[in-house]
């Protein structure tokens, strides 16, 4: 399991009629602020304040083709060559993450294969390293120095 700690107090948030909604800046738009948004939202600032990672090559709700069926990747972060480097799974805080959830991301890897799976619910996070066709779990958030 990883530890994670989120920026505090980097969000952009505003109520419209009645409504709570955050500033989603890979997306540049208002979002409607759901649970699991929240927990996609603070990624995305760790992912660019803590770690640089650059916002160029963060995707949110990437759209991939399983077979028949259109997913969303919730966050996908690309090499500097473009390639599908890292691919992050958000789920609500409530959420427990099970096998479930690995199955889940493991899916999107056949469409999108990269080195690094990691399934979240801001509270517990699970990172998986591919190493010669095989996962291996990490301890460690990785570094982007590609």
């Amino acid at each position: 399991m990883m530890t994670i700690e989120f920026p505090k107090n980097k969000l952009l948030l505003r109520q419209r009629l009645g409504i709570n909604e955050v500033f989603d800046t890979i997306r540049k738009k208002w979002i409607v602020l759901t649970p699991e948004e929240w927990v996609r939202q603070n990624w995305i600032q760790f992912l660019c304040i803590e770690k640089k990672y650059p916002a160029s090559l963060i995707a949110v709700e990437k759209e991939i083709q399983l077979g028949e069926l259109k997913k969303r990747c919730d966050l996908v972060i690309y090499s500097r060559n473009t390639l599908p480097w890292m691919i992050i799974e958000c789920k609500e805080m409530e959420v427990i993450l099970s096998q479930k959830t690995i199955e889940q991301i493991l899916r999107y890897h056949i469409s999108l294969p990269a080195e690094y799976l990691i399934i979240t619910n801001g509270s517990y996070s699970i990172g998986f390293k591919k190493e010669k066709g095989q996962f291996f779990e990490i301890d460690l958030f990785p570094e982007f120095d590609n």
